[in-house]
């Protein structure tokens, strides 16, 4: 079958967006579970009973479970952030087949 002339296949091929927020946002998620990892650092340290690390709130137990639970949900929202965020920035832009399309057949 011949194609027109006036066929353009990059006119079914979605816009682009640019990738700079999902990057912008990878970087903040990674920050944000370094913190985290930090914290569940300073909050254990403090529990095993070495100097304190963030000074008055870590000199009592409860100061340091609180410090340890504030870690690890700061560890968990960047890590879920930062893979959101990977995953987005890696999606295909190319144009989508069915997956039926791409059997092989005998």
């Amino acid at each position: 079958m011949k194609l027109s002339d006036g066929f353009d296949a990059r006119r079914l091929r979605p816009k682009g967006r640019s990738n700079w927020r999902y990057r912008i946002g990878a970087t903040i998620a990674a920050l944000l579970a370094m913190s985290g990892v930090l914290l569940i650092m300073a909050g254990i340290a403090s529990l095993l009973g070495h100097a304190p690390a963030l000074g008055e709130m870590n000199t009592n137990r409860a100061g340091a479970a609180v410090i340890l639970a504030i870690g690890l949900v700061v560890l968990y929202v960047g890590v879920w952030l930062w893979r959101r965020c990977r995953r987005r920035a890696r999606q295909s832009r190319e144009l989508a087949m069915s997956p039926h399309l791409m059997k092989k057949h005998d």
